[in-house]
């Protein structure tokens, strides 16, 4: 039976209407003739403005917060930098001297003291780190010491400041726990030169705090390290030497990488710890900028902004690259 020409299949109303917004003439002569015949077309669907409202309320207070705490003071810090002020009260102009002044050598051996002890904190914390997470955390681990270990790394991660300046002195300190404890044993810390309140004492110290935040940066990296890479080279006669050479290592290295860039500039910008062990005496970026902004003797705020900006150029650096190496390293666990 042979089929008549009105039953061809329709095309799909999609294609349509694809069809015609490719074609401006022939939707204007399909508009006119709708709005002649009467025929409503289908409206565009409304905005979902309760979704909007809803991500505005959550979002906003974040915003109001990061423009109160975060924009506005660096911003201050910006401009403070190159101002001064004038005599008597005087309105100030604009100077490069406070710049300038960042080239004494104080300033200089302050920013290379923090470059070191931070480079220091956070070379030891990624090796260390590193390797206890793959202990714990990665493949072959203990199961029950994974949560018990993830618990303590968060805590101990975000337990800095003052409080854990006075821990440490209870417990390492002149008269400390663990030094008295050393001493009946034959070692005594304070004759064999290590000190709480120098330089190796401070490292001591931010290692509590850099360590387990490299186990709760590099646990994902360690999740996405999949099993069927070891089970694939192992099938092809690779050692666990080649295997980490050729295949492990790489695909860590952004990761790792990016880890130790964030725990740099973590112990670069620590203040309240340095300064609660060392009052002040050990040279370090963020110590001048507390005794430039509030010392008694020598108060140079305009000075202090500019040290702040460097502090400020520094993690601005230390961001834009840890973004660059996490997206690199995040390839691989998609």
């Amino acid at each position: 039976m042979e089929r008549s020409a009105d039953a061809r299949p329709e095309p799909p109303a999609s294609d349509l209407d694809a069809a015609l917004s490719a074609q401006p003439a022939a939707t204007a002569v399909v508009s006119t003739a709708e709005t002649l015949s009467g025929v409503p077309r289908p409206r565009a669907a409304a905005p979902d403005w309760r979704g909007h409202l809803t991500t505005l309320l959550f979002v906003g207070p974040l915003l109001v917060v990061m423009l109160a705490f975060l924009i506005v003071p660096a911003f201050a810090v910006l401009v403070g930098a190159f101002r001064f002020d004038g005599v008597d009260g005087a309105a100030g102009g604009w100077t490069l001297q406070h710049i300038r002044d960042l080239a004494q050598p104080q300033y200089v051996t302050g920013l290379k003291n923090s470059i070191f002890l931070s480079g220091t904190s956070a070379i030891i914390g990624t090796v260390v780190g590193g390797l206890l997470a793959y202990a714990v955390l990665g493949e072959g681990g203990p199961a029950w010491l994974r949560a018990p270990l993830v618990a303590f790394s968060g805590v101990a991660a975000n337990f800095a400041g003052v409080p854990l300046a006075l821990a440490f002195v209870a417990t390492l300190g002149t008269t400390g726990i663990v030094t008295r404890l050393l001493s009946v044993i034959g070692l005594d810390l304070n004759r064999s030169g290590f000190s709480l309140f120098n330089f190796s004492g401070l490292l001591v110290v931010y290692l509590y705090f850099q360590i387990p935040l490299m186990v709760i940066l590099i646990a994902p990296a360690l999740e996405g390290l999949r099993r069927e890479w070891r089970e694939a080279a192992e099938n092809l006669g690779a050692t666990a030497g080649q295997f980490w050479r050729h295949i492990g290592l790489p695909i860590l290295a952004p990761s790792l990488l990016a880890s130790a860039v964030l725990l740099f500039g973590n112990a670069f910008s620590a203040y309240a710890t340095a300064y609660a062990l060392t009052s002040g005496n050990l040279a370090l970026l963020p110590l001048q900028i507390g005794a430039v902004l509030s010392g008694n003797v020598i108060s140079d705020p305009h000075l202090g902004q500019a040290l702040a900006l460097l502090v400020i150029a520094v993690m601005a650096l230390t961001m834009a690259i840890y973004s660059v190496l996490e997206r690199a390293g995040s390839k691989w666990r998609k």
